[in-house]
């Protein structure tokens, strides 16, 4: 029996679905860079009509019974075909399993979400943002249901992010995380604390944004492929190998803070930039999860970019933009500065060592809220709580506490836990580079990245999403054990306070 008619429609689906990604995610990347205040309005009607759109499209009959007929002979097919009807198929229940009036109005909240999102951390006021979330926690519940109705709810959501990924795991994850992490956080806060001032200063935004332009040529990536923009919250936006959209923030007063944003949003770039050509358009495009993809901007960030071994060259780059502010900084002073461990209530702000806690705080209201057990009203005081239990701060306003991040008003639950699996991803990675190449760290010295970025490109980036995350992970490192990664920062920590 031949197939070739099904395989024809559901490529078709899978290109159409990347060019409305593609039109679709250049709204969204306007919108938070240059579009005007009062665009809102105007953008969700026109986001709700390509929904409309693509919504009539991925739930076509003769598509779905494509994918159906596909999937039911599926063993008859070789691994490259089956992955591609798995993927296909996912991507099309995501549309077709969600009733049509509930998809349109989950893109217009995005949009509408974000933007009271903004208003409401700007005025440090979460009853603003609060009748939006209501509605995110309301439709992610749903989603679940449709989704995967057998599954617990939050497990349906955590395998949006993650396929794979469930409640069971992450539960012994981070249980492992605290039992290892909180005593060194313990040593760390009990020695001498390491001075930050050497990279306190003012640091003129003009000079900063030509510095960015230097860390990109530094890490390698090809600004051809690439355009930086600037928002309240960084992110990355990819459309396929040679569009890429990273943004960052700029802090007058703080420039290790966009240094660090552009080497995590540049992770993020030069995976989407690595992945093979052939893969374009086709529902293997881009990086297969948001776990593995955080492990390449939490790897750039600060396995490298934290490294002593970097933070020579990176140093020298800086002054380069700030010879005033820098020209009495040491190397040694630098990377003990931006290594520096406190605990403080800003994520985006958090050292390595008590990051994976804010990730905690996060899952732990994450599944409160899916489960029903936590109202959306009481969630700033959970937060706060949280926050004091974890790492003993409390957040003097919504701004610093609960509205800090943008993922919520991007409608997105289950996200948060792949950041610190993939700081964890991170660190077994660089143990098995290590294992290769011992001398790894003189290279990185010299500041060239070229021997990572190409172990990263052979084992991780150029397959986008032909693997599953876990069998893609356990083909470069074998099996994955959070040790490493306790290990990793037991080292770093060890050295850099001296314990």
């Amino acid at each position: 029996m031949s197939f070739e008619k099904e395989f024809e429609i559901m490529r078709k689906a899978a290109q159409a679905g990347v060019a409305f990604h593609h039109a679709m995610g250049i709204m969204f990347y306007d919108a938070e860079t240059v579009a005007p205040e009062k665009s809102v309005e105007g953008r969700g009607r026109t986001l709700s009509f390509l929904g409309d759109i693509e919504y009539g499209m991925m739930t076509d009959p003769e598509l779905i019974k494509a994918v159906d007929t596909l999937t039911a002979h599926k063993d008859e097919f070789g691994p490259d075909e089956q992955r591609e009807i798995d993927l296909s198929k996912k991507q099309l229940d995501s549309i077709a399993k969600v009733p049509k009036d509930e998809y349109l109005k989950a893109i217009v909240l995005q949009d509408e979400a974000t933007y009271y999102w903004k208003k409401a951390k700007e005025a440090s006021d979460y009853s603003i943002f609060e009748p939006y979330l209501e509605k995110i926690v309301e439709y992610n519940r749903k989603l679940a249901g449709w989704l995967a109705p057998e599954k617990k709810p939050y497990d349906a959501l955590l395998d949006l992010y993650e396929e794979g990924l469930d409640m069971e795991f992450c539960d012994k994850f981070f249980a492992d995380l605290r039992e290892g992490l909180v005593p060194l956080i313990k040593r760390v806060s009990e020695a001498p604390q390491v001075s930050k001032s050497c990279i306190e200063g003012t640091f003129p935004v003009e000079a900063q944004r030509e510095f960015t332009k230097e860390i990109c040529h530094m890490m390698g990536l090809d600004m051809d492929k690439v355009t930086l923009g600037e928002v309240e919250h960084p992110f990355t936006e990819n459309f396929n190998n040679s569009d890429i959209r990273l943004t960052t923030h700029y802090y007058e007063h703080d420039f290790a803070d966009n240094m660090f944003s552009i080497l995590h949003e540049g992770g993020h770039s030069m995976y989407e930039m690595n992945c093979d050509d052939k893969y374009n358009f086709t529902v293997f495009q881009g990086g297969v999860s948001m776990g593995v993809h955080e492990s390449q901007s939490r790897f750039y960030e600060n396995i490298i970019g934290r490294s002593f071994a970097f933070t020579g060259p990176l140093l020298e780059a800086a002054k380069k933009y700030f010879p005033e502010q820098l020209k009495d900084v040491s190397h040694e002073e630098f990377w003990k500065a931006v290594n520096r461990s406190e605990a403080g209530p800003i994520r985006i702000a958090a050292d390595e060592l008590t990051y994976a806690l804010h990730i905690l705080v996060r899952y732990e209201i994450e599944k409160q809220l899916i489960a029903g057990t936590l109202e959306v009203k009481d969630a700033p005081a959970e937060w706060n709580r949280l926050y004091r239990e974890y790492l003993g701060v409390t957040p003097e306003n919504d701004a610093k506490g609960i509205l800090q991040d943008s993922h919520w008003a991007g409608t997105t639950i289950g996200y948060f836990p792949t950041y610190a699996l993939g700081s964890a991803y991170g660190a077994q990675m660089l143990h098995t580079m290590l294992q290769e190449k011992p001398d790894l760290w003189d290279q990185v010295a010299e500041g060239d990245l070229s021997w990572i970025t190409g172990w990263l490109k052979e084992h991780i980036h150029q397959y986008a999403c032909y693997y599953k995350p876990k069998d893609l992970f356990e083909k470069a490192c074998g099996k994955f054990d959070t040790k490493y990664f306790i290990d990793y920062l037991t080292k770093k920590m060890t050295e850099v306070y001296g314990l």
